[in-house]
């Protein structure tokens, strides 16, 4: 009696209990990375507005107004620079150390606030500033691709929240101020919490099993996963951009025309379109993905701070005490939306992304229609808009995209935000140059903001149109994602089901197989023939016979008939799919005898 082989026991090592079992739970993860992006995110975009006008009646009488000013807005054009190399940096080593790099830098800098005495020790605070907001991004990104959808699309979420509140979180601080220096270092608090979350954050992620999840990049053996061989070299093209954006942001504070700028803002948005349909991934789709991320990065920061400005209580607005409950509505509305839109298939990304931006058009005439308002509550509308629309087209762009198409797109989102300041900025100063009067200079302030709410909706209609005359140019994608070129050959039970109803297989039977039709306890193992019955079998059997007994074809053969059907001819005939449950045995096809002298090409 045949006694089957002893399986060797295997140990089972006992499950981690107490604070281990916390540490290696894939959820604690999650939660400590979701924490870690609702605080961060704002955290580094709140450091790039320059708001050091406000307190310009603070500064000591031997330091330049202009020069700090120049000084202080150095953070968006150096986080334009950082943004493409520390994506590069994510791509090769893990995004925690990144992150941790990234956060430390705003801690020093935030720090180092309280001694600046001087426009050049304020340009290179600044300078960290924006190399650590630079570096945190990407990093939380990266982090978020490895994880679930869902990170995914709360990384958008708080993103387009905290573009639209960055203008107010960075003023906030500066009310009724006895000291300059509070516009370097906001919230030193909030940049203490983000660095003990970023210090759990690592340790988590080292005591992960590293198993590789969806839109991952890593090995469990911690070891990078080949990816995209031209990700580097899409990287790298945008930095040209990033440095000639930044180039034109610090020659435009010396003195430049209005028409100049507007030229030179005109001409950065179109090369930055220009290197994202050069250089994307994904085709057709991939580049209306970067077309989407691009544009709301040019529209919702630059509107957001002029509704901002507009709306202070100096002008006659509600002040920020009175815009906090829209941001807080706009905030909320914006995480549900983003949170559903992540749930739906990646074959109507492309349509939700067109939506989404739909709807930014939408908050933009309602910033028309409904400012300005001495009344906070008004602003629920606008900016609920705003913030709900940015979500919903962030999430669809980056939700069937890979990690390195999304860092590709982030490279070119912060250059886009500073092109839209460039371009907002020119058409301020050219309605701006003709106030006289405060009351004049009122009136100007809205009078651009609706030019620049006119000129921002006409370009996202500009890109949603774009985009749907490239997904229609590309049938064989949705949303990035190739369709397959070949059918399944193990397809799913439900296809199995419905073979019975094709042309050709009807009749037949299925019986078990061995490998390479092994006859098992003196009993041939049975083969499956499509379109064939057992009768056509046994005829083609005596056929055969009769040719190697040189008989002609069709004859008598001698001896019982065999109890099995023959082995097709190796070809793309569908094979029996093997249960699919624990490891799939591997069945290769049946292959000619060597014993056959006829060989495989007998008639």
């Amino acid at each position: 009696m045949a006694v089957p082989p002893t399986q060797p026991i295997r140990a089972v090592a006992a499950e981690p209990t107490g604070l281990a079992r916390a540490l290696r739970a894939p959820s604690a993860l999650d939660v400590v990375l979701g924490m870690l992006v609702a605080v961060t995110l704002p955290l580094a975009i709140v450091a790039l507005p320059n708001t050091i006008s406000v307190v310009s009646a603070l500064l000591p009488r031997d330091i330049s107004p202009i020069g700090m000013m120049r000084a202080h807005g150095l953070a968006l054009p150096a986080t334009v620079l950082t943004v493409p190399l520390a994506a590069l940096a994510v791509r090769r080593r893990r995004a925690a150390p990144i992150l941790v790099a990234g956060l430390a830098l705003l801690a020093v800098a935030d720090a180092a606030g309280g001694y600046a005495g001087s426009a050049l020790l304020v340009g290179v605070l600044r300078v960290l500033h924006g190399i650590g907001a630079g570096l945190v991004v990407p990093a939380t990104l990266a982090a978020v691709c490895e994880r679930s959808p869902l990170l995914r699309a709360l990384w958008c979420a708080v993103l387009a929240v905290s573009l639209l509140a960055a203008q107010a979180l960075a003023l906030w601080p500066l009310d009724e101020v006895r000291s300059w220096r509070v516009a370097l270092q906001p919230y030193p608090m909030l940049t203490g919490v983000a660095l003990v979350l970023a210090a759990a954050y690592f340790v988590l992620r080292l005591r992960d099993d590293g198993t590789r999840r969806p839109g991952g990049a890593w090995r469990s053996d911690g070891t990078r996963e080949p990816g995209d061989t031209r990700g580097r070299g899409r990287l790298l093209m945008a930095v040209v951009p990033a440095a000639g954006i930044a180039a034109l942001a610090l020659g435009s504070t010396y003195d430049w025309s209005p028409g100049l700028l507007l030229v030179a803002a005109t001409l950065s948005i179109a090369a930055l379109f220009g290197v994202a349909s050069a250089a994307v991934s994904g085709g057709a789709d991939g580049r209306a993905s970067a077309y989407t991320v691009l544009v709301i990065g040019v529209v919702v920061l630059p509107t957001a701070a002029q509704v901002t400005n507009v709306e202070l209580g100096g002008l006659g607005g509600p002040g920020l005490s009175g815009l906090w409950p829209a941001f807080v509505v706009a905030g909320v509305a914006a995480v549900i939306a983003a949170l559903a839109v992540s749930r739906l298939g990646d074959a109507v990304m492309s349509t939700a992304a067109a939506s989404g931006m739909a709807v930014v058009v939408a908050g933009l005439c309602a910033v028309e229609v409904l400012l300005p308002s001495s009344d906070g509550l008004a602003l629920v509308f606008p900016l609920a808009l705003l913030a709900v629309g940015a979500a919903v087209a962030l999430t669809s762009a980056l939700r069937p995209s890979g990690t390195e198409a999304a860092l590709f797109a982030l490279s070119l989102f912060f250059p886009g935000v500073l092109s839209g300041f460039l371009l907002g900025s020119g058409v301020q100063f050219i309605i701006l140059r003709g106030a006289g009067t405060p009351e004049a200079l009122v009136d100007a302030f809205v009078e651009a903001l609706y030019r620049w709410a006119l000129v921002g909706g006409g370009l996202v209609i500009v890109v949603i149109v774009l985009g749907a005359f490239l997904v229609r140019r590309s049938p064989a994608s949705v949303s990035g994602v190739p369709r397959p070129s070949a059918p399944d050959p193990f397809p799913d039970s439900a296809s199995e089901a419905s073979d019975s109803s094709r042309p050709g297989t009807a009749g037949t039977t299925e019986t078990p197989m061995a490998p390479g039709g092994v006859i098992h306890d003196g009993e041939p193992s049975a083969v499956r023939v499509p379109g064939a019955s057992s009768e056509d079998g046994e005829r083609e059997m005596g056929a055969e016979t009769g040719r190697k007994e040189g008989g002609e074809p069709g004859g008598p053969r001698p001896g019982p008939k065999p109890r099995f059907e023959p082995v097709p001819e190796p070809g793309p005939k569908p094979w029996p799919r093997p249960e699919r449950t624990g490891t799939m045995p591997v069945v290769p096809p049946p292959t000619p005898s060597p014993e056959d002298t006829d060989g495989p090409d007998r008639p």
